[in-house]
């Protein structure tokens, strides 16, 4: 059931003289809402419940709040987290009955929410979807202002839940939307009592200091002075000259000064500004030399503030181990040992995901013992359901498993088509008896095990090449040439306009780094390495200068499914964590 409260007082605010230079902060109505929703998605997910809160001068003049129909299940935890139910939804209007009236309450206002993005993303989806305009009123984020105005000291995050106990607010959040919304205006007047010290008076300057740089911003301007002009990697250092944030560009100079201005505005970057001392410009011949030496350096120094590659060492491997009767391993380090391997995956989770595929189309043997062609103990109990031939009682040889230790390797490297059609055949059982939790278990596995294979031949097929050399069409009608050996940029450089290639080709290639491949699919560089250099050569422009040996994916490798597997997560929000960067 919803309820609408009007508390309007008679007093109409009076406008401002040119003397005011602005609309004071006492004048200005604020409506503070807050969403309760079914996911985090605007383009997925739905609301299910609104609150707002209208004030202006301390006072507060309106409520609104309203539970709504989202037409869609509220999943569990999302029920666990707010403690909204199917069942109190039911009788609730829809969104397209509630929105008019919310338009209308915030008609004129200035809208304030706790990270407005999320909310005002919600709140313009169901504009758009229902026919209306975005909502053009200005926004107030009173996360983005608790960051600006407070201090590490003060409190260790911005959360709402941190700041009403910070300010002592007589109203605490719960993740029920008038309840948060509530508190959200407590918070919105203690931070703007706090705006006077920082000289902000009025509406127009509230809004222009939540765009202005931070002060360590602005005193921290001069160290962009120094660098050039050109692609490259930069490296912000602290006193001890410590790396904190590794990024590249194709002008350094630019995108560095980007970090002293109001564009800026990632809390963690501003906070590593604040600490930083200098800037460290590594100048580079083209774009894609620049992107693999950021990608080394993250992974070599580890920067606090940098949150993705730091760690390309706790990757994990599928491996069909070498003994007399193999089984899958997950393993941390690939070996010269001829075994086959599958991966990299981000983490044990993926890397069984993938395992638990391939066993649905090979009887592999799953127990982790090693189990030698004498031995005699009892078998488990997947030998009874026929999901294991039981070697460990003997009842199969070991030129019989050999033949699904074949298949095994054959499905992690050439052919994925078989643990494909033995996962779907699972899935089309389990959805025609209706159980479709378990169906959707089995796709996310599937997917995992799909992608990671065709990203695995994909890498394979370019660091089996001892030596390749492109060239792409560059700056001032130059070309950029790379030298790759085993997946690897060994060297990089510019070719003027109108040189001849092929003695600029030679002196690149004797200059270019030695690079001594070791095992597996990726023998001389990262994954993201490999494929940062793919990404390039399949750019449109590039040429290929010279290859030695073949580039070739396997007929039915992974490649053709993927495909497929994008299909059944089209529209969707729950597809798994893909391995690495996305494949297209």
């Amino acid at each position: 059931m919803s309820v609408v409260t009007f508390n309007v007082s008679g007093v109409e605010p009076v406008q401002g003289t040119f003397d005011d230079l602005g609309t004071p902060l006492h004048e200005v109505t604020f409506v503070v809402f807050d969403l309760e929703t079914t996911g985090g998605s605007a383009r997925e997910h739905a609301i299910t419940e609104i609150g707002a809160v209208k004030v202006r001068g301390g006072e507060r003049l309106g409520e609104l709040a309203t539970l709504v129909d989202p037409g869609t299940p509220i999943p569990p935890f999302i029920t666990v987290l707010t403690g909204i139910t199917d069942a109190m939804v039911t009788a609730a209007p829809k969104i397209a009955s509630v929105l008019p009236t919310f338009l209308e309450f915030i008609r004129g206002a200035v809208l304030v929410a706790h990270n407005a993005p999320f909310d005002v993303g919600f709140l313009k989806a169901a504009c758009a979807e229902l026919g209306y305009p975005p909502p053009a009123n200005p926004v107030v984020d009173t996360a983005d202002l608790a960051r600006r105005m407070l201090t590490r000291d003060e409190t260790p995050d911005c959360k709402l839940a941190t700041l009403a106990r910070v300010f002592r607010t007589p109203n605490q959040p719960c993740h029920r939307a008038l309840a948060d919304a509530r508190a959200t205006v407590d918070v919105l007047h203690a931070l703007l009592e706090r705006a006077g010290a920082f000289g902000v008076h009025t509406l127009e300057e509230l809004t222009a200091f939540a765009r202005a740089p931070s002060p360590q911003q602005q005193r921290k301007r001069h160290l962009a002075e120094a660098v050039p002009r050109a692609p490259g990697v930069y490296v912000f250092e602290d006193a001890r000259g410590e790396p904190l944030y590794v990024g590249k560009s194709a002008n350094l100079r630019n995108r560095v000064r980007s970090y002293f201005t109001a564009a800026e505005t990632r809390p963690r970057i501003r906070e590593m500004i604040g600490i930083a001392e200098r800037v460290r410009p590594i100048v580079c011949a083209t774009a894609l030399e620049a992107e693999v030496r950021e990608l080394r350096l993250i992974a070599a120094a580890k920067p606090r503030y940098n949150r993705r590659s730091r760690f390309p060492e706790r990757v994990v491997w599928l491996k069909l181990t070498d003994e007399p009767f193999p089984r899958l391993a997950i393993v941390r380090e690939v070996k010269d040992d001829g075994c086959a391997y599958l991966g990299p995956f981000g983490g044990t989770r993926a890397a069984d995901d993938a395992r638990t595929a391939i066993h649905e189309a090979v009887p592999l043997r799953r127990c982790s013992e090693r189990i030698g062609v004498r031995t005699r103990r009892p078998a488990c109990a997947l030998a009874g359901l026929g999901r294991c031939g039981a070697p460990c009682e003997g009842r199969e040889t070991p030129e019989a498993y050999a033949r699904h230790v074949t298949a095994a390797r054959r499905a992690m490297t050439e052919d994925a088509g078989i643990v494909y059609a033995a996962v779907k055949a699972r899935m089309d059982r389990l959805a025609a008896e209706q159980r479709y939790e378990e169906a959707a278990v089995d796709r996310d596995r599937l997917a995992v095990f799909v992608r990671v294979a065709a990203r695995m031949q994909r890498l394979a097929a370019l660091t089996r090449i001892p030596q390749l050399v492109a060239a792409a069409p560059g700056a001032d009608g130059g070309w950029d040439v790379h030298v790759i050996r085993h997946g690897r940029l060994a060297a990089a450089g510019v070719m003027p306009r109108g040189a001849h290639p092929v003695p600029y080709v030679e002196a690149l290639v004797a200059t270019a780094e030695t690079v001594v491949p070791g095992p597996g699919p990726t023998p001389a560089a990262s994954a993201e390495e490999t494929e940062c250099i793919l990404r390039w050569l399949e750019t449109p422009g590039v040429r290929l200068a010279q290859v030695d040996g073949s580039w070739s994916l396997p007929v039915n490798g992974a490649g053709r499914l993927l495909a497929r597997i994008e299909l059944a997560y089209q529209g969707r929000d729950e597809r798994p964590a893909r391995e690495g960067r996305p494949l297209r």
